[in-house]
């Protein structure tokens, strides 16, 4: 089609009509000026003057290039230089006006005709390049494929959420609908597009029209509400996108790169925690705390949070020297006036963490130092133990011994009934440190309380990080088997419910967290590809390669001979579990942590097993231990 060809019209032609312009200004400037009756002496002067303008409109023009741009995509710049060459061009005739005028001679042009021709230059210079653009791009937009929208949330932010993807010229938006959940905005229109109900009218609207996105257009709904929107989407393999808050638009303009896919964190997140800030304040506020493991997922999220509760001190502990500065780098940009210190240090350093507490003496530690990755660890028992346990034991005495309030140990659900080194090492740790609390109660005014949740969403070396990189890749997807299912919550929902267990302690105690319902790995899996825009199967495959070593199937917060008892807080319970004496344990754990030396693996986890009589390995090595211990 001729208007859709970029050159809809060349150089010469724009040229040859902004010179027609400027004899058709000229002659109506003098037909206006003179009430459409030119006097004799007028018409006689005019070719002289229709001489010197268009001699001097032509060499602006020539000057400024002002026939160079591509008039179908007519800018502010392009506008700018049309305006700078016509207004230097009729100072420069007013300027010859004034020379001929001294020399003795006539005007050249009246001045009252200049100053009309000057604005009926602009305006039908200006005005006949932006008609053509619209005529253009009416005509483009109408030969492509209409993409059409549905926005949730009928209010301001959804008012400017249609006004940005119209101006899109890529995709070429409709927006067909709102939807909303507020009984008085329903039946309504917003800039003449009808409001439906989301709770009941999206599978119509989704069935009876070609929906290709829906964006969530408010950054407040409630998770309950934005799972059924994604969910009902899915089933149309309609995109889910969302708005990002207002703070975080662009200048106050919303731009439609901003608006990005739903990710699959935000359908497992839940309502927000109500948490007992004064509680945690009580606790947190004008203390010194440590946070061990300070630069990891859970780690740093704690910090972030402790952050804003104002302490004296706060203590970062890490041996990850570039993941400690990154957090070192952040909380000194959004924490100005927070007093902090970053240490590089390895908690299973004995002169390293004896020097720390007795330099910094903290009030409170939070110890989220450890290693986590399951299968790494069934082949690495020795430093599972290392770090696991000695690591926990070093920093729970050395609380004592400087007098710290509190000790909160942050374990894991794979610590119920472990099937793994790992879980094991950490089981050992809850004991190590719930076993010290009973042994040193009425003796020293240091509570240790344990923390036990499930997986966290998006920390360093989970699943969703491992799908995104593969979905990136164009997969397959990985999934261990097809049932296999595990527990999820959010970073800071984990590390929110830690400073309120750790506040609400008073030692001794098993926190354990409501997780919500376990999710299967495999339907993570789908969604997450259809929230892509693909299919799965099709698109992308999925590739079940069987359980890793120490890995089971489902994972649990209690095991079978515990039960919980509640707390004030409904998502917070505290696990009743088997109690162990101080003593027996401490000999244990030092028999335990001397088999380090040897690196036999088997001694180890052996030793761990006599421990933690519950340890029965899966899809392990270590599964000869069990068959002769259990024969």
């Amino acid at each position: 089609m001729f208007f859709t060809r970029r050159n809809i019209l060349p150089r010469w032609a724009i040229f040859t009509i902004d010179v027609m312009l400027v004899l058709c200004c000229y002659y109506l400037a003098y037909l206006l000026r003179f009430n459409f009756s030119i006097p004799e002496l007028e018409l006689n002067l005019m070719p002289r003057g229709i001489v010197t303008i268009l001699l001097i409109r032509i060499a602006g023009f020539i000057i400024f290039r002002t026939y160079s741009g591509m008039i179908a995509y007519t800018s502010s710049e392009d506008a700018q230089r049309l305006f700078i060459s016509i207004t230097i061009g009729t100072l420069t005739a007013g300027l010859f006006n004034f020379i001929s005028h001294e020399m003795g001679y006539a005007y050249l042009i009246p001045f009252s005709v200049l100053l009309i021709e000057y604005l009926a230059e602009l305006v039908f210079s200006t005005g006949y390049r932006l008609a053509v653009k619209i005529v253009y791009l009416e005509i483009a937009q109408s030969s492509k494929v209409k993409r059409n929208v549905i926005i949730f949330g009928a209010d301001n932010n959804g008012s400017v959420t249609k006004r940005t993807l119209e101006r899109d010229q890529k995709h070429n938006y409709q927006v067909v609908a709102f939807i909303d959940t507020k009984p008085q905005l329903v039946k309504q229109q917003l800039e003449g597009v009808r409001i439906y109900d989301a709770r009941y009218d999206l599978e119509a609207l989704l069935q009876t029209n070609e929906v290709k996105e829906l964006v969530i257009a408010r950054w407040e709904v409630s998770a309950g509400m934005k799972r059924s929107i994604v969910e009902t989407c899915l089933k149309y393999q309609v995109k889910v996108l969302h708005t990002p808050p207002n703070s975080q638009w662009l200048n106050g303009s919303l731009k439609t790169a901003q608006i990005r896919e739903v990710r699959i964190e935000e359908l497992l997140e839940r309502d927000p925690i109500a948490l007992d800030l004064e509680k945690i304040k009580e606790q947190v506020s004008n203390k010194t705390i440590l946070v061990t493991g300070a630069a990891g997922s859970i780690g740093s999220e704690i910090v972030r949070q402790l952050a804003t509760f104002n302490p004296a001190l706060l203590i970062l502990l890490d041996q990850a020297e570039t993941p400690l500065y990154e957090i070192e780098h952040e909380i000194r940009s959004r924490f100005p006036k927070l007093s902090f210190e970053v240490v590089i240090g390895d908690v299973c350093n004995s002169n390293r963490m004896h020097n720390v507490f007795q330099t910094f003496k903290p009030n409170v530690v939070f110890h989220a130092a450890a290693y986590k990755h399951v299968p790494m660890m069934e082949t690495n028992p020795s430093e599972a133990v290392y770090t696991n346990v000695l690591g926990t034991k070093l920093c729970a005495d050395l609380a004592v011994t400087y007098k710290a309030d509190k000790f909160v140990l942050v374990s894991t659900d794979k610590a119920v009934n472990p099937t793994n080194v790992m879980g094991a090492s950490k089981r050992i740790a809850e004991i190590y440190v719930q076993s010290l609390d009973h042994h040193l109660s009425g003796k020293t005014h240091t509570r240790f309380v344990t923390t036990r949740f499930g997986n966290v969403l998006g920390s360093n070396g989970s699943v969703i990080p491992l799908f995104r990189r593969q979905l990136d890749a164009g997969g397959p997807l990985t999934v261990t088997h097809p049932e296999v299912t595990r527990y999820f919550m959010t970073i800071p929902e984990a590390c929110q419910l830690v400073l309120e267990a750790g506040s609400m302690g008073q030692g001794g105690e098993i926190f354990i967290f409501d997780m919500g319902e376990p999710v299967r790995i495999a339907d993570l899996a789908v969604k997450m590809i259809a929230l892509s825009g693909l299919e799965p199967q099709k698109d992308i495959d999925i590739v079940y390669t069987g359980l890793r070593p120490g890995e089971k199937l489902y994972e649990e917060l209690l095991n079978n001979g515990e039960n919980t008892t509640p707390t004030h807080h409904p998502k917070i319970m505290i696990a009743r579990v088997r109690e162990y004496p101080y003593p027996e344990v401490n000999q244990k754990i030092e028999q335990v942590i001397h088999l380090f030396d040897g690196q036999n693996n088997m001694e180890l986890v052996k030793a761990m097993k006599e421990m933690v009589p519950e340890f029965i390995s899966n899809n392990s090595e270590f599964e000869k231990l069990d068959h002769k211990r259990l024969s």
